[in-house]
């Protein structure tokens, strides 16, 4: 009786183990002004987590997502990355929303030697953390890129001569502040002027009217959801309408909403849209999208669609470093990134996008320029 109470128990201990999961944790802003932007990451990641598991997952092992809302609060974010990690024992962690949240996590994960990858926070340092045993990936927007980028669509499209720099007073400002600079300076230009403002301001007439008397002809705006509207606002109360060229925070909530009818002299950054005709991957995306969730009727219901397609692809990747790592130990999986190959993704086919010195999948030829037209993000010049 006991051999074979001892073979049941076996055969249990094996059908669990063959069943358990490959954890994916994730941490962003589950609530607040940014949640929107927070369920289009989770979108993204359970549209690509129901596609990988309906072909068997990783190494035999089906995935499931396990989330934490951060708040948008670096410090909350520490404790979620610190108990998906070691309590969840997530085999990688996605996450930061908010460059300062992703940036109290790295050393968390460089330490545990655990992959963490990014599909939001664009804060250069996030990824070039300086870190020699680096843990950290991205499939995003960079500012360095993106502030390259911003400088050349306002000489472009408006042709800006003096551009002045309105930046959220954080971490994120700061990348930004760099960034700019240096994009300006490697053409022989200065910034107008530079004025930062705190993510809880209601006013910002004081730093723009600075700016104005400056001869700013266009801003270069970087702030999430809520200050990039007050931004908006306060131009408006001054009767001032400078172009706006901005990093892609007004797309992460209910800026159209906070802002008022100017949100559209907006002009700003996205890696992805579905609008226009889409690649086959785009069209079945765009198809679990609509089957998985009532609310999305088309392509102006996935909002922000910069959330779903980064975190899309990352997830995509994620599963072939695993498979490549053969198993789910932290600097195997890490390895495993710098194997993949060419992958046809839904913002582009990728090609060897992780290597030893280049942890970013996404560059300044990925990036489409967009505007809120009735709610809805939509590529500049596009049409309803």
């Amino acid at each position: 009786m006991s051999r074979i109470l001892f073979a049941v128990a076996l055969l249990v201990s094996f059908s669990a183990s063959a069943q358990e999961t490959i954890k994916i944790g994730l941490i962003t802003a589950l609530s607040g002004q940014s949640a929107r932007a927070g369920e289009a990451i989770t979108r993204g990641l359970a549209v690509a987590i129901d596609e990988l598991n309906a072909k068997g997952g990783a190494l035999g092992r089906k995935f499931e997502l396990v989330r934490r809302d951060d708040e948008a609060t670096p410090a909350k974010g520490v404790i979620a990355a610190r108990e998906l990690l070691f309590k969840e024992k997530v085999a990688v962690l996605f996450g930061g929303l908010d460059t300062p949240v992703s940036l109290a996590i790295v050393p968390i994960v460089n330490e545990a030697k655990v992959p963490f990858m990014g599909p939001w926070a664009a804060g250069t340092p996030i990824t070039k953390n300086g870190s020699k045993d680096n843990y950290v990936f991205r499939v995003s927007a960079v500012d360095e890129i993106v502030d390259r980028a911003m400088l050349q669509y306002s000489q472009r499209t408006f042709n800006a001569k003096n551009c002045g720099m309105i930046l959220v007073n954080n971490p994120w400002g700061e990348s930004n502040e760099k960034g700019l600079t240096a994009a300006l300076n490697a053409k022989g230009m200065k910034a107008a002027g530079i004025e930062k403002f705190e993510g809880n301001d209601v006013d910002v007439v004081p730093q723009l009217t600075r700016l104005k008397n400056a001869g700013a002809d266009c801003l270069f705006l970087v702030g999430n959801v809520g200050p990039s509207a007050q931004v908006v606002k306060s131009l408006d109360r001054m009767g001032w309408k400078p172009p706006i060229v901005s990093h892609w925070g007004p797309a992460g909530g209910r800026f159209t909403e906070l802002a008022g009818p100017s949100a559209p002299s907006v002009h700003f950054v996205q890696t992805y849209s579905f609008f226009g005709k889409l690649s086959p991957v785009g069209d079945k995306v765009l198809k679990a999208l609509m089957a998985k969730y009532p609310d999305i009727k088309g392509p102006g219901d996935v909002t922000p669609a910069v959330g779903v397609a980064n975190a899309y692809d990352a997830m995509m990747l994620t599963a072939l470093a695993i498979q490549a790592a053969g198993k789910l130990d932290g600097p195997a999986v890490r390895d495993g990134y710098y194997k993949i190959g060419k992958y046809e993704g839904l913002i582009k086919t990728y090609n060897k996008p992780f290597t030893p010195q280049v942890h970013d999948a996404v560059n300044e030829n990925d990036y489409v320029w967009t505007q809120f037209i009735d709610n809805q993000i939509l590529p500049v010049g596009m049409k309803k």
